[in-house]
């Protein structure tokens, strides 16, 4: 009956005829125990309803009830609450916030410190610079007091590298440019190291103020799925059983604002005041420089 039909057919048929040929006698077992359970079992006991929930009487004078939470007003919605009912992924989060907010304050108090100082020691500096006095009684005074304000360490340097062109005597004519070259670039190298030293910790301040809201982002996110998930796992969307978890979500999200906001602001208020600084030290600089260098013209007829 199978001519004609190729090797595999033949072969697929008959595992085909085997399998139920053995599927037979398991069907008529399932069967026939299903049977015997249905005899041994006894007849099921009539339904009964249950008994009526007893609902409660409304209050004659009118105040709302505080045991039920379904109207959130029992629920504690103070940020240390709200931390301390967060999840693990999203305490992390405001840890982080939290921590990048306090180090960023601690930098703004001590950078607008530091730039408050600096101007006006510099606005003091060159009153004395510019008052007619000699510069060697400017140098030997910011010597003795050991001021190390931007403008007075330019000066310094500058002083300095004067001063050591004439420790070995008379400088001749030919000698000139590059003295003035040295004393032009050893100016210009105590600038970048003022300005480099006042810039540190403005890179953190950037940082805070590009990625905490992001970081809040992530918290937010974090905590709106595991509210879901709440949801999902009581049946029940009253407000008792959403609301604190919407809250910690959005309080990441707050708290991330909180953080790059201040930062934000700060960095560019900080970055425009040290830029105009070091743009002061730049004219004082080149001022200082053509000042020394027709001294030195002088000293060398």
């Amino acid at each position: 009956p199978y001519e004609g039909n190729s090797f595999m057919e033949v072969f697929a048929l008959a595992l085909v005829h085997d399998a139920v040929a053995m599927a037979k006698p398991l069907i008529a077992l399932v069967d026939q125990l299903t049977h015997f359970a249905d005899h041994v079992q006894g007849p099921s006991a009539a339904p009964v309803d249950p008994a009526p929930e007893a609902i409660p009487l409304a209050d004659p004078s009118g105040a709302p009830s505080s045991a039920s939470p379904a109207n959130g007003a029992g629920l504690d919605m103070s940020p240390w609450a709200l931390f301390m009912k967060a999840d693990i992924v999203v305490k992390a989060v405001m840890g982080v916030l939290l921590l990048a907010s306090v180090l960023s304050w601690a930098i703004i108090i001590g950078k607008w410190a530091r730039l408050s100082g600096a101007r006006a020691a510099a606005d003091k500096f060159e009153q004395v610079f510019w008052s007619g006095r000699s510069l060697d009684d400017v140098y030997a005074q910011l010597q003795a007091r050991n001021e190390h304000h931007p403008m007075a360490h330019v000066f310094v340097v500058g002083m300095r590298e004067w001063k050591r062109s004439f420790d070995a005597g008379h400088l001749s004519a030919g000698l000139l440019p590059s003295v003035k070259d040295r004393i032009y670039r050893v100016m210009n190298v105590a600038i970048v190291r003022e300005v480099t030293r006042m810039e540190r910790s403005l890179g953190f301040l950037a940082t805070v103020g590009v990625n905490a809201t992001f970081i809040g982002l992530f918290g937010t996110v974090w905590g709106i799925m595991n509210s879901f998930r709440q949801i999902a796992a009581s049946h029940d969307t009253s407000l008792a059983v959403v609301a604190p978890g919407i809250a910690e979500a959005l309080f990441a999200t707050a708290m991330g604002l909180l953080a790059a906001i201040p930062a934000s602001v700060a960095y560019n208020h900080l970055s425009t005041s040290v830029g105009r600084l070091a743009g002061r030290l730049e004219g004082f600089s080149d001022e200082f420089a053509a000042i020394l260098s027709r001294q030195l013209d002088e000293k060398a007829r």
